[in-house]
Protein backbone atom coordinates (compact mmCIF):
# COMPACT_ATOMS: atom_id res chain seq x y z
CA UNK A 1 0.00 0.00 0.00
CA UNK A 2 2.71 2.50 0.95
CA UNK A 3 4.64 1.54 -2.19
CA UNK A 4 1.62 2.40 -4.39
CA UNK A 5 1.06 5.64 -2.51
CA UNK A 6 4.71 6.63 -2.92
CA UNK A 7 4.61 5.84 -6.64
CA UNK A 8 1.42 7.91 -7.05
CA UNK A 9 2.93 10.92 -5.26
CA UNK A 10 6.16 10.69 -7.31
CA UNK A 11 4.19 10.35 -10.56
CA UNK A 12 1.95 13.32 -9.67
CA UNK A 13 4.98 15.49 -8.77
CA UNK A 14 6.73 14.48 -12.01
CA UNK A 15 3.61 15.28 -14.06
CA UNK A 16 3.35 18.73 -12.44
CA UNK A 17 7.03 19.49 -13.08
CA UNK A 18 6.81 18.34 -16.71
CA UNK A 19 3.69 20.46 -17.27
CA UNK A 20 5.48 23.60 -16.07
CA UNK A 21 8.66 22.74 -18.01
CA UNK A 22 6.59 22.22 -21.18
CA UNK A 23 4.87 25.58 -20.72
CA UNK A 24 8.14 27.43 -20.06
CA UNK A 25 9.92 25.81 -23.02
CA UNK A 26 6.97 26.64 -25.29
CA UNK A 27 6.93 30.25 -24.10
CA UNK A 28 10.69 30.56 -24.52
CA UNK A 29 10.66 29.14 -28.05
CA UNK A 30 7.77 31.36 -29.08
CA UNK A 31 9.60 34.42 -27.71
CA UNK A 32 12.68 33.48 -29.72
CA UNK A 33 10.98 32.59 -32.99
CA UNK A 34 7.80 34.72 -32.99
CA UNK A 35 8.39 37.59 -30.54
CA UNK A 36 5.85 40.07 -31.92
CA UNK A 37 3.09 37.44 -32.08
CA UNK A 38 3.95 36.00 -28.65
CA UNK A 39 3.87 39.43 -27.00
CA UNK A 40 0.37 40.07 -28.33
CA UNK A 41 -1.09 43.04 -30.14
CA UNK A 42 -1.82 45.37 -27.22
CA UNK A 43 0.26 48.54 -27.16
CA UNK A 44 -0.13 51.60 -24.91
CA UNK A 45 -2.24 53.16 -27.71
CA UNK A 46 -4.43 50.15 -28.48
CA UNK A 47 -4.30 46.93 -30.50
CA UNK A 48 -2.82 46.29 -33.92
CA UNK A 49 -5.20 43.37 -34.47
CA UNK A 50 -8.52 44.90 -33.39
CA UNK A 51 -10.00 48.06 -34.87
CA UNK A 52 -10.49 51.03 -32.56
CA UNK A 53 -12.70 54.07 -32.46
CA UNK A 54 -10.95 56.97 -34.18
CA UNK A 55 -13.77 59.50 -34.25
CA UNK A 56 -11.76 62.74 -34.28
CA UNK A 57 -10.87 64.27 -37.67
CA UNK A 58 -7.32 64.63 -36.31
CA UNK A 59 -6.80 60.90 -36.88
CA UNK A 60 -7.18 58.47 -39.73
CA UNK A 61 -10.29 56.35 -39.25
CA UNK A 62 -10.68 52.63 -39.74
CA UNK A 63 -13.55 50.61 -41.11
CA UNK A 64 -16.91 50.84 -39.36
CA UNK A 65 -17.57 48.66 -36.36
CA UNK A 66 -19.85 48.94 -33.38
CA UNK A 67 -17.42 51.16 -31.47
CA UNK A 68 -17.53 54.12 -33.86
CA UNK A 69 -19.75 57.19 -34.00
CA UNK A 70 -22.16 55.22 -36.16
CA UNK A 71 -22.61 52.53 -33.52
CA UNK A 72 -25.84 50.94 -32.44
CA UNK A 73 -27.60 52.67 -29.56
CA UNK A 74 -30.53 50.68 -28.15
CA UNK A 75 -31.57 53.62 -25.91
CA UNK A 76 -32.14 55.79 -28.98
CA UNK A 77 -33.47 52.86 -31.06
CA UNK A 78 -30.51 53.18 -33.47
CA UNK A 79 -29.75 49.75 -34.97
CA UNK A 80 -26.16 50.52 -36.02
CA UNK A 81 -24.17 48.64 -38.60
CA UNK A 82 -22.87 45.11 -38.41
CA UNK A 83 -22.53 44.89 -34.65
CA UNK A 84 -19.94 42.16 -34.00
CA UNK A 85 -21.30 41.69 -30.49
CA UNK A 86 -24.86 41.12 -31.67
CA UNK A 87 -25.37 38.70 -34.54
CA UNK A 88 -28.76 38.76 -36.26
CA UNK A 89 -30.43 40.34 -33.24
CA UNK A 90 -29.01 37.81 -30.78
CA UNK A 91 -26.74 39.45 -28.22
CA UNK A 92 -23.57 37.76 -27.08
CA UNK A 93 -22.50 36.20 -30.36
CA UNK A 94 -19.37 37.43 -32.07
CA UNK A 95 -19.75 37.84 -35.80
CA UNK A 96 -21.24 40.10 -38.42
CA UNK A 97 -25.02 40.46 -38.72
CA UNK A 98 -24.87 39.32 -42.34
CA UNK A 99 -27.30 41.97 -43.51
CA UNK A 100 -27.99 41.22 -47.15
CA UNK A 101 -27.96 43.64 -50.10
CA UNK A 102 -31.76 44.00 -49.91
CA UNK A 103 -31.73 44.84 -46.20
CA UNK A 104 -33.28 48.24 -45.51
CA UNK A 105 -31.26 48.43 -42.27
CA UNK A 106 -28.00 47.94 -44.18
CA UNK A 107 -29.05 50.52 -46.78
CA UNK A 108 -30.01 53.06 -44.09
CA UNK A 109 -26.78 52.45 -42.17
CA UNK A 110 -24.68 52.83 -45.32
CA UNK A 111 -26.43 56.10 -46.23
CA UNK A 112 -25.86 57.35 -42.69
CA UNK A 113 -22.18 56.45 -42.93
CA UNK A 114 -21.81 58.23 -46.27
CA UNK A 115 -23.40 61.35 -44.72
CA UNK A 116 -21.10 61.03 -41.71
CA UNK A 117 -18.04 61.00 -44.00
CA UNK A 118 -19.37 63.88 -46.10
CA UNK A 119 -19.79 65.97 -42.92
CA UNK A 120 -16.07 65.35 -42.31
CA UNK A 121 -15.26 66.44 -45.87
CA UNK A 122 -14.36 62.96 -47.12
CA UNK A 123 -15.69 61.19 -50.20
CA UNK A 124 -15.60 57.66 -48.70
CA UNK A 125 -14.41 54.50 -50.39
CA UNK A 126 -16.65 51.41 -50.16
CA UNK A 127 -14.48 50.00 -47.35
CA UNK A 128 -15.08 53.07 -45.19
CA UNK A 129 -18.83 52.47 -45.20
CA UNK A 130 -18.85 48.67 -44.87
CA UNK A 131 -17.56 46.39 -42.14
CA UNK A 132 -15.09 43.59 -42.61
CA UNK A 133 -16.21 39.99 -42.20
CA UNK A 134 -15.33 40.01 -38.51
CA UNK A 135 -16.36 43.58 -37.78
CA UNK A 136 -13.04 44.06 -35.95
CA UNK A 137 -10.67 44.73 -38.86
CA UNK A 138 -7.86 47.17 -37.90
CA UNK A 139 -6.62 47.56 -41.47
CA UNK A 140 -7.56 49.90 -44.30
CA UNK A 141 -6.34 50.12 -47.87
CA UNK A 142 -3.93 52.86 -48.92
CA UNK A 143 -6.82 54.40 -50.91
CA UNK A 144 -8.93 54.54 -47.72
CA UNK A 145 -6.15 56.55 -46.06
CA UNK A 146 -5.54 58.81 -49.07
CA UNK A 147 -9.18 59.98 -49.21
CA UNK A 148 -8.89 61.00 -45.54
CA UNK A 149 -5.77 63.15 -46.05
CA UNK A 150 -7.68 66.44 -46.60
CA UNK A 151 -9.67 65.87 -43.40
CA UNK A 152 -6.58 65.10 -41.32
CA UNK A 153 -4.63 67.94 -42.92
CA UNK A 154 -7.33 70.49 -42.04
CA UNK A 155 -7.55 69.25 -38.45
CA UNK A 156 -3.79 68.97 -37.80
CA UNK A 157 -2.40 71.69 -40.12
CA UNK A 158 0.06 69.14 -41.53
CA UNK A 159 0.73 69.50 -45.24
CA UNK A 160 -1.06 66.93 -47.45
CA UNK A 161 2.28 66.01 -49.06
CA UNK A 162 3.70 65.05 -45.63
CA UNK A 163 0.61 62.96 -44.92
CA UNK A 164 0.93 61.21 -48.31
CA UNK A 165 4.53 60.30 -47.47
CA UNK A 166 3.34 58.99 -44.10
CA UNK A 167 0.67 56.85 -45.76
CA UNK A 168 3.28 55.47 -48.18
CA UNK A 169 5.70 54.70 -45.32
CA UNK A 170 3.02 52.87 -43.32
CA UNK A 171 1.73 50.79 -46.25
CA UNK A 172 2.45 47.07 -45.94
CA UNK A 173 2.81 45.26 -49.26
CA UNK A 174 1.34 41.95 -50.31
CA UNK A 175 2.61 38.92 -48.43
CA UNK A 176 5.51 37.37 -50.36
CA UNK A 177 4.97 40.09 -52.95
CA UNK A 178 1.84 38.54 -54.46
CA UNK A 179 -0.59 37.27 -51.79
CA UNK A 180 -3.42 39.54 -50.72
CA UNK A 181 -3.31 43.29 -51.20
CA UNK A 182 -1.54 46.28 -49.69
CA UNK A 183 -2.86 47.42 -46.33
CA UNK A 184 -2.28 49.91 -43.53
CA UNK A 185 -2.75 49.19 -39.82
CA UNK A 186 -4.70 52.26 -38.66
CA UNK A 187 -3.18 52.20 -35.16
CA UNK A 188 0.37 52.23 -36.56
CA UNK A 189 -0.54 55.01 -39.01
CA UNK A 190 -1.98 57.15 -36.21
CA UNK A 191 1.01 56.45 -33.95
CA UNK A 192 3.29 57.65 -36.77
CA UNK A 193 1.00 60.67 -37.23
CA UNK A 194 1.35 61.52 -33.53
CA UNK A 195 5.16 61.46 -33.89
CA UNK A 196 4.92 63.65 -36.99
CA UNK A 197 3.13 66.33 -34.98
Amino acid sequence: MSLNLRRAVIFAALAIVLTFVYALVGTGLSQLAFKSQADGSITPSGSTLIGQNWSSPQWFHGRPDDAGPYAADPKKNVPGGDNPLEANGVAGESGATNLGPRSSVLLDNTRELVQYWHRLGVNPTPDLVTTSGSGYDPDITPQDAIVQIPMVSRATHIAPSALRRLVTQETHGEQFGFLGSSYIVVLELNEALAKLR
